[in-house]
């Protein structure tokens, strides 16, 4: 199967929306979640969209991704140059191990988790403050962040992004200093963050910059306003003049409609459609940016509107690789016994959670397809059921890799599956009386059953691997 023909699949919008609330079902816990789970599928067909929502809504007593493996004694020595090299090592090993842990127990909350809608966005969000750090403390503390406030206000979120160790340091700002100022994260907080490019001058980005000058962190990781570094001198920043430090300019943006507008767009972008409508994303920007920057009241807006259901808005969007494997993770019910490999599939599919590919986060749509990731794509259905070998090897990414050239990170041919056991007896039960497709694709109307079911024995078990085999099923 050609990337041309997902191409087609993906232009074509011929299905006609069915009259039951099965295919409305369907497209809000793709949208709102990591698809259908194997616990969701009985009722699904009659259960109302304001019921559904309030399932996927629920917020519950937060608890944070963390690791289990210990802390070297003094993060302080990772840091110190004189440290013995073997010292260092072993540091970096550490590293690894728990970056590893964080990447599979958020993995692991997108699957699992009842709280989906709270999980998707704090997906949205990872890739939206794109950080890539090799200290797995910094990036606990930021994914944890970026997950406690993913529902919550985007001036919570973005004051909280902005003065974590990770983002700090991804974005050189322990770097600025008075009159040595770093332009780097000024720069990204307001063309990636917040506003978007072509929002603000190149004066603007010295001034901005000026005022972040002191922001940093201690070594175990606290924010701290260095005063000695900062600059205490009149800025003028969009507009305005004023001795303004971080938290001035930080608010100064927000009262930008700009930046409402900036993140409106990339949340319809990323859960309604790339293919923008202004006028829906007016509406919806102006009432996110009255609300105080409410991001759940906001995500309710759109859940809610009768637009969000239209056909074009269904089985439009192509699944991203973390989107492919939970979605297949939460209806197969699966045991994993090598779950660390699953971290294989990322690097193979091109998306590896705690990795962005730069500070721009992840590219969205046809940007996952490529002859080698679509070959991927389709057989890992086969892969995780057994039937067959994964014959694939990551290519060396010295970007991903970050310098850390070592027998995890050069994975080669030797590589062993996950060893993952499916209960095909559930699952059989389970659609017995049910078309697997209806419950598996958002779009059933470019399938043809008979060549899927040509290349099976007719068995349950077949229908549902040959089903997510299919390009179809790599859109949502």
């Amino acid at each position: 199967m050609s990337f041309n023909l997902l191409l087609r699949i993906t232009s074509k919008n011929k299905f006609s929306m069915m009259a039951d609330s099965l295919v409305k079902n369907k497209h809000l816990l793709w949208r709102a979640g990591f698809g259908v789970g194997i616990h969701q599928i009985d009722g699904l067909k009659n259960k109302n969209i304001k019921t559904l929502m309030n399932e996927l809504f629920k917020e519950e007593s937060f608890s944070e991704i963390t690791y289990d493996t210990p802390d070297p004694v003094s993060a302080a020595d990772y840091m110190n140059s004189t440290a013995p090299a073997e010292k260092k090592k072993e540091m970096q090993r550490i590293n690894r191990e728990q970056n590893n842990e964080l990447n599979l127990n958020f993995l692991n909350a997108i699957v699992n988790n009842k709280e989906q809608m709270r999980e998707k966005m704090a997906f949205f969000w990872h890739g939206h403050f794109a950080s890539r750090v090799q200290n797995p403390r910094f990036n606990k503390q930021l994914l944890n962040t970026i997950r406690k406030n993913a529902l919550g206000n985007f001036r919570d979120l973005l004051f909280e992004v902005s003065q974590s160790p990770a983002m700090l340091n991804f974005l050189n700002n322990q770097q600025n200093k008075k009159d040595h100022p770093n332009e780097n994260f000024a720069r990204e907080v307001m063309e990636l963050f917040t506003m978007g490019r072509g929002n603000y001058t190149e004066k603007d980005v010295r001034e901005g910059a000026r005022a972040f000058t002191g922001w940093s962190y201690d070594k175990e990781g606290n924010f701290k306003e260095r005063k000695n570094l900062h600059d205490e001198g009149s800025k003028t920043f969009l507009g305005k003049t004023g001795n303004f430090d971080g938290n001035d300019v930080l608010n100064i943006i927000l009262e930008q409609k700009t930046t409402a507008q900036f993140i409106t767009t990339k949340i319809y972008k990323f859960f309604v459609n790339e293919k923008v409508d202004q006028d829906i994303v007016n509406t919806l920007s102006t009432n996110f940016y009255h609300s105080g920057y409410d991001i759940k009241k906001l995500m309710t807006e759109i859940f809610l509107s009768t637009w969000f259901y239209d056909q074009k808005n269904i089985g439009n969007r192509i699944k991203s690789p973390i989107e492919l494997m939970a979605g297949m993770m939460r209806i197969l019910p699966m045991h994993i016994q090598n779950p660390e490999n699953l971290i294989v599939y990322q690097k193979l599919l091109g998306q590896m959670l705690l990795y962005p590919p730069n500070v721009a986060g992840w590219p969205n749509g046809k940007a996952w397809i490529d002859s080698s990731t679509l070959m991927l794509r389709l057989q890992v259905p086969q892969i995780w059921s057994g039937l067959r070998p994964l014959e694939y090897s990551p290519r060396q990414d010295d970007d991903i890799d970050m310098g850390m050239k070592s027998r995890e990170t050069a994975l080669n041919k030797s590589f062993k599956n996950p060893n993952i056991t499916i209960d095909w007896d559930r699952i059989e039960k389970l659609f017995a009386y049910k078309n697997c497709e209806d419950y598996l694709l958002q779009n059933t109307q470019s399938l043809d059953m008979n060549s899927v079911s040509n290349f099976s024995d007719k068995s349950i078990k077949m229908t549902v691997i040959n089903l997510m085999s299919t390009p179809e099923y790599q859109l949502c």
